[in-house]
């Protein structure tokens, strides 16, 4: 029996099934949920002990490898001086400071507990400036849970939203339009017939929630002539990709400057931390500067801060994404000429420590689209081989993954055999 079976089978009993996290539940690829008793540097251990090497890196902020001994370190000294405190503390301007450092764009910011928190408090920050409602999304694009955000396309660029979860109002929805990712010519529609009504727009300027899709040439630049031309708020949501694809965020790699960025994952070091940030003018409509209400008992809690501040460090040595990226280089190609080889069509992204992969025949996949139309299958089954074989990726083929800078030669090359099974493997469905 698997290790994690008793686990899961009475964790189904007591938390809403079994987990606390969607994802988590491996419906996407069948068969029940790794259970983790640990992690060390580029490893999960499973409750048998068994080792597995971990590309998932808790969605993103175990850049530097789990359990890293310099943030372990600050966390002991940090929890000797308490928990929390409910007000405030100096290492939140600290935190403040070194995230301003590495994002320019960033002139002033506000810490939260989560990506979804940082999400929802941007949203509504970019109503209050602008005095309008409409928001604007993307397809495959997530930004956390709140309502506004869980609303897919009608049937037309400015038809009615549509929720994608019982319990957001249509009220609400109507709110929200949603649009091809890379599509300039529905970018522009939508701007020439409502552009004085959206208060924002908000996107992953890579996405990670549709596999890893990067944009096109020429459309993030045509997204921020837009929005300047019709005084919109670009958001920019970085939770996944901030310090991440480079120490600057994907907005560094792309050239362009949003008017709000959303951040979380890293900046905690693993602990629950969020945080939105911007222009000035518009950060100073928050309270307790302005009139848009936000706040959180447990924002610019001591231990997480002090977690990221050693973060933060770590990454910005000198050379730190140079080497990442040579590792997710090795990794993607490995994995590209493995399918080759199998006779399996795959092609790959990248950026710094994330990447993705698809089961398509595509050159490239550049939209929703593409995505939904990859081979799903293949992957459930190419993963469960990886499982098996000791590599833990993660369980949806709609999620990008993540290097640290713990992976060793020695993982890769293990990774890469694992996946020329994995690949026959996935082929043989």
């Amino acid at each position: 029996m698997n290790a994690s079976t008793p686990l899961f089978e009475n964790a189904q009993k007591h938390l809403v099934g079994g987990v606390n996290s969607p994802v988590r539940a491996f419906k996407s690829v069948g068969g029940t949920p790794l259970f983790v008793s640990k992690a060390k540097g580029a490893y999960l251990y499973g409750p048998d002990n068994q080792r597995y090497i971990d590309y998932i890196g808790s969605w993103g902020p175990m850049i530097l490898g789990h359990a890293n001994e310099q943030v372990l370190q600050a966390v002991r000294e940090a929890i000797e001086l308490g928990l929390s405190y409910g007000a405030p503390s100096e290492k939140e301007t600290e935190l403040a400071i070194a995230v301003k450092t590495l994002m320019p764009s960033i002139e002033k910011l506000r810490l939260c507990s989560s990506g979804t928190e940082a999400t929802m408090s941007a949203i509504r920050l970019a109503r209050g400036f602008t005095g309008r409602d409409v928001i604007l999304k993307f397809e495959g694009c997530y930004h956390g849970h709140s309502d506004s955000l869980l609303v897919k396309a009608g049937s037309g660029a400015l038809t009615l939203g549509v929720p994608t979860s019982p319990g957001v109002p249509a009220e609400l929805a109507q709110f929200t339009y949603t649009l091809p990712y890379n599509d300039v010519a529905a970018l522009h529609q939508v701007f020439s017939e409502a552009g004085d009504r959206i208060a924002a727009v908000i996107l992953e300027p890579i996405t990670g929630n549709m596999n890893m899709i990067k944009p096109l040439d020429g459309y993030l630049e045509a997204m921020r002539t837009l929005c300047t031309e019709h005084g919109t708020l670009l958001i920019y949501d970085e939770v996944m990709t901030g310090f991440r694809v480079a120490a600057g965020g994907a907005q560094s790699l792309q050239g362009i400057t949003p008017d709000l960025t959303c951040l979380g994952k890293v900046i905690g070091g693993g602990m629950p931390v969020g945080a939105f940030g911007g222009r000035a003018d518009v950060m100073a409509q928050l309270a307790p500067e302005g009139p848009v209400y936000q706040a959180g008992t447990l924002s610019g809690n001591p231990v997480a801060m002090a977690a990221g501040l050693e973060t933060l460090k770590g990454l910005s040595a000198e050379g730190f994404f140079d080497k990442l990226q040579n590792k997710t280089d090795v990794l993607t190609a490995g994995l590209k000429t493995a399918a080759h080889e199998a006779g399996v069509p795959l092609c790959t992204e990248m950026a710094g420590g994330m990447f993705g992969f698809f089961f398509s025949d595509a050159e490239r996949v550049t939209s929703f689209e593409q995505a939904t139309a990859c081979d799903a299958p293949a992957f459930n089954r190419f993963f469960h081989s990886m499982l098996d074989q000791g590599v833990y990726l993660a369980p949806s083929h709609y999620e990008a993954g993540f290097i640290s800078a713990a992976h060793t030669q020695a993982d890769l090359d293990q990774t890469l055999s694992a996946a020329r099974v994995a690949f026959k493997a996935a082929r043989a469905g």
